[in-house]
């Protein structure tokens, strides 16, 4: 039995520009975290040819190209196990619609878990490479780059993605203290709405050429963030979330709605300096910046949504069991 382990993610300011039809023309940038929240994958040797997969529903099959899970099919063919093999997986959080990049996560992960099954390894950049092959490439999601890397690598990163299509991760080296601060600022809340990231992420595809000049200002904000991270100056972290989220808004209709924007007013007049919601839009988590001793007046504000602790997390996808 093998069993992955992978983190999921948070993204701060840059989303949108890592989808290839911005980055192909400008380069695109991120500021991601992986957090101690997860996706297990196990894979187990059946006793018969048939292959058995159970997430939110179980199939079996005797043939690969049978299997409904479209990521689970093609990521089988790919590693060139189509047969005999039962697999699980298992996440800290809903699997789909909470903007954590799951969906990346559960790729990555299963690739890793694929590959050790068979006896091999591969690095984190191969894993997010191959990830991003199967989803952009073969399934055609409209979606960026950012969760396979970061969900690959783990740690808090930089993340450029360049025109020719190659991927720099840049470790952000700052204080340990700085890293305390900032995580005890962070909180994060459930909102209770799941969406279908695809339909945001379509609209926002189609908008790239006419919001250009805004998705350029949405890079930027990765440097300015990252340069006052490394300075362990932290004091306009919820600023500049603040105008990432206002930014992004602009993208597609969708990414807010009117439950979204009224939660968010409310963190703000409770003491909070900014936030976001994470992945898309329009549901999912909500992050927001607030400085330790206005906290309970946010969570008083937003007392009908489930406050979600978190850490982050150094390790990328990793193998945490290898049994017989």
């Amino acid at each position: 039995m093998i069993i992955s382990r992978t983190p999921l993610r948070i993204s701060f300011v840059g989303g949108g520009t890592d989808i290839r039809d911005y980055y192909m023309i400008n380069g695109g940038a991120v500021i991601s975290a992986a957090i101690n929240k997860y996706i297990y994958i196990t894979i187990n040797k059946r006793f018969d040819d048939t292959i058995r997969v159970s997430y939110s529903k179980t199939e079996i099959v005797d043939d690969v190209n049978k299997i409904k899970h479209d990521i689970v099919r093609e990521t089988m063919k790919l590693v060139g196990i189509t047969k005999g093999v039962e697999i699980t997986s298992i996440a800290d959080v809903p699997s789909r619609g909470t903007g954590l990049g799951s969906s990346s996560a559960f790729t990555v992960g299963f690739l890793n878990a694929l590959y050790a099954f068979k006896g091999q390894h591969r690095s984190a950049k191969q894993l997010a490479e191959e990830a991003c092959k199967i989803e952009i490439g073969i399934l055609k999601e409209p979606i960026g780059k950012q969760d396979q890397f970061i969900c690959a690598h783990g740690g808090f990163q930089h993340i450029k993605f360049n025109p020719d299509g190659t991927v720099l991760v840049d470790y952000i080296i700052c204080n340990k203290e700085t890293v305390e601060e900032l995580k005890i600022n962070l909180m994060m809340f459930y909102t209770g709405i799941l969406r279908r990231a695809n339909s945001i992420l379509t609209k926002q595809v189609n908008n790239i050429s006419k919001n250009k000049h805004i998705m350029d200002k949405i890079k930027e904000l990765t440097y300015e963030m990252k340069d006052m991270l490394i300075k362990n100056k932290i004091r306009e972290f919820g600023k500049i979330l603040h105008k990432g989220w206002l930014y992004k808004k602009q993208l597609a209709s969708d990414i807010s709605n009117d439950a979204i924007d009224k939660y968010y007013a409310k963190a703000l007049k409770a003491g909070a300096s900014g936030g976001k919601i994470l992945g898309a839009g329009g549901g999912g988590f909500l992050l927001l910046y607030c400085e330790e001793n206005k906290q309970d007046k946010v969570r008083k504000a937003l007392k009908q949504l489930r406050e979600f602790p978190f850490n982050f997390e150094q390790q990328g996808s990793n193998i945490i069991y290898v049994g017989s």
